[in-house]
């Protein structure tokens, strides 16, 4: 295997029914319809995929389960770490029978930073009072958000899943080096009066759930001090347990802030698939934060979002994810993005918008009242 640059397509074939199509993933080289349909013999394929990636950057090449290990309770993971061994997400060790977070603490994180102005390229700025003007006065500072201030970016160094699409893959390099880190107080400090909200992505948030909470709260802390509106929010794949995310969800909730959930797909198949992992906690976390929406109608807290990966996020797993949100509440946003090939999947085609406006029907016809494509400069 190796990692691709190029953005060339290249017909994958499955190993599996033989079928050759650009919708076939080189790197996985078995096709969706098999991954769900024939699993059991998709998994070795799966399995060996995601091994050699985890492989290149230190980490475990399946999902640590020793028997005679420690259990980690921090995400739905739930590995059980070997004696001097490492977590999934490279930041949690067993050290001589003894599991120690060597980052992402209430104390230090991982992670990079930065400030970009409002209005964002945020996902959910469509939806959020700090780029649409949303709730406006009591959580933002003009009918149209608040222009002339900033958003603290903060991008988590590390991750709870293997995603061989992923659009940020840049956090592993963080993870290998282990740098640079911050206190929760420095990075507090950089919501200075100019910032008017925090974002933390990554990577995954739910990685590093002790140093988010805390270091919200201080930011959130001083700008109560100071009068000044500062909204917080996440963008996660909901794989933290639920204690971090009830904890976050008050902070976020009182200042205007929202959760933005990565439904990666409906089938645990083909998120095993996609992303190496086997969550039993996403969809149970959506529905917590999902059935707090009419808490504060007039800014959505629950947003949504689901990557289009070409021939494994199909109609199938589409009108999965929006019926179970139209069911919890047909008023959250969701976003459907067009794939932009990367990392392991670079060799994969866009997503053709005649697609795209079938993705959009189905959204309609399960009820969803604010679904829209994210980023339709990316279809062909």
């Amino acid at each position: 295997m190796r990692l691709l640059q190029s953005t060339k397509v290249i017909d994958g074939t499955c190993e599996i029914c033989g079928k050759s199509s650009p919708d076939i993933s080189t790197t996985l080289r078995v096709c969706g319809d098999c991954v769900r349909d024939r699993f059991d013999e998709a998994k070795p394929h799966i399995e060996a995929a995601h091994g050699e990636v985890r492989a290149r950057y230190g980490l475990p090449e399946t999902m640590p389960s020793d028997p005679n290990g420690i259990q980690c309770d921090m995400c739905g993971n739930a590995c059980k770490i070997p004696e001097d061994g490492v977590g999934l997400c490279g930041i949690v060790e067993n050290d001589s029978g003894k599991l120690v977070r060597k980052l992402g603490t209430s104390e230090r994180g991982l992670l990079n930073w930065y400030q970009d102005s409002i209005p964002t390229n945020c996902v959910s700025a469509w939806c959020c009072a700090g780029s649409s003007g949303a709730g406006y006065p009591k959580w933002c500072r003009t009918p149209r958000g608040d222009i002339g201030y900033n958003n603290l970016a903060v991008f988590i160094g590390s991750c709870t899943s293997n995603c061989l699409f992923c659009q940020n893959s840049s956090f592993r390099e963080l993870t290998v080096k282990r740098k640079p880190v911050m206190s929760a107080r420095e990075l507090a400090g950089k919501a200075d009066e100019d910032v008017g909200c925090i974002c933390y992505f990554g990577g995954d948030p739910a990685s590093q759930m002790p140093f988010v909470i805390e270091s919200a709260r201080l930011a959130l802390k001083a700008a109560e001090e100071d009068e000044r509106i500062l909204r917080v929010c996440l963008e996660t794949n909901l794989s933290m347990n639920r204690s971090s995310l009830e904890e976050f969800a008050e902070l976020s909730m009182k200042s205007g802030g929202g959760i933005k959930a990565d439904l990666k797909s409906w089938s645990p198949e083909i998120l095993y698939a996609l992303s190496g992992i086997k969550y039993h906690t996403t969809y149970e976390n959506f529905k917590l934060i999902g059935y707090r929406q009419e808490e504060r109608p007039e800014v959505p807290f629950a947003r949504a979002s689901t990557l289009l990966v070409p021939g494994y996020v199909d109609e199938e797993e589409i009108r999965g994810i929006a019926s179970f949100i139209a069911d919890i509440n047909p008023t959250i946003p969701y976003s459907l993005l067009a794939f932009h090939p990367l990392y392991y999947m670079s060799d994969m085609p866009r997503l053709m918008e005649e697609e795209a406006n079938k993705f959009l029907e189905i959204c309609e016809e399960e009820g969803l009242e604010r679904a829209r494509l994210g980023n339709p400069w990316l279809i062909t």
